[in-house]
């Protein structure tokens, strides 16, 4: 698992949507998709209820504050970084 991953997994959860986290990423749904399958593979979970819309399952609410948690922290890291 890689931030650009979690990322991914995060405007897909946002969006609810394969596609729509794709076209505002700038994927294409399939590379989008192959991540999200890799991400569920290694967390041994599915993230998701392939569902219209999406919704997550336990796991994937599970990521979902951790992923915020995270990105926010590596922002505030990032902003420290290149702020002095």
């Amino acid at each position: 698992m890689n931030f650009l991953t979690l990322r991914y997994f995060q405007a897909v959860a946002q969006e609810r949507s394969f596609k729509g986290a794709a076209g505002r990423l700038g994927l294409s749904q399939q590379t989008l998709s192959e991540h999200i399958r890799r991400l569920e593979e290694e967390l041994g979970a599915d993230l998701f209820s392939r569902t219209r819309p999406l919704t997550l399952t336990e796991a994937g609410e599970r990521l979902m504050l951790g992923a915020e948690e995270i990105l926010s922290a590596k922002s505030r890291l990032d902003w420290d970084i290149w702020s002095r």
